[in-house]
């Protein structure tokens, strides 16, 4: 009968240490929240690898790339200075940059700011800031007004003017931002 209760005992004790986890010296198991985008990688505190775009790499060796848009597609024609992909914004907006003269015509561009959607928030243009009619870059600048909720995700859209109206003549530099 002794022997019975310490082996009922014995068993009863191992099974609330290993269902409570209370062992001395044994690790709890912690269940890892699911990343799946750069921020939330970056917001658990995993490893930020040093390029362009940055890289966050889960302990589990998954790789997250930050969205930059199309910039390093785009950086033989247009860049811009202000404001740059991630970048929070509010309205208005003061955009600069240098643009190919060929990006412009009669000295503008368009300039239109998209929410989340997609839905267009905003347009104006974009002004030369120098002589445009030439393959260098040139400077441009431009003041947007829109209206969007702060905290969310949208899109700066910098297009080459196409007084063709040919669709094989548009481009576009696509620049992922945060509203403030």
């Amino acid at each position: 009968m002794k022997k019975t209760l310490i082996i009922v005992s014995a068993v009863v004790v191992i099974g609330i240490i290993v269902l409570v986890g209370t062992f001395p010296g044994s690790k709890q198991v912690v269940v890892a929240p699911t990343i799946s985008t750069y921020e939330e990688c970056l917001a658990v505190g995993n490893a930020i690898l040093e390029s362009y775009p940055e890289q966050c790499r889960t302990t589990d060796g998954r790789t997250f790339v930050r969205d930059i848009g199309n910039e390093l597609d785009k950086q033989s024609l247009i860049l811009a200075s202000y404001p740059r992909p991630g970048d929070a914004v509010g309205s208005p907006l003061s955009i600069t940059g240098t643009a190919r003269g060929y990006w412009f015509f009669e000295a503008t561009f368009p300039v239109k700011m998209l929410d989340k959607s997609g839905a267009v928030i905003g347009s104006y243009y974009a002004q030369a800031q120098g002589e445009w009619m030439t393959e260098d870059f040139v400077p441009f600048t431009s003041t947007l007004t829109f209206q969007a909720v702060s905290g969310e995700k949208g899109t700066l859209i910098l297009q080459k003017d196409n007084p063709s109206g040919l669709p094989e003549n548009d481009d576009e530099l696509r620049i992922p931002i945060i509203f403030n």
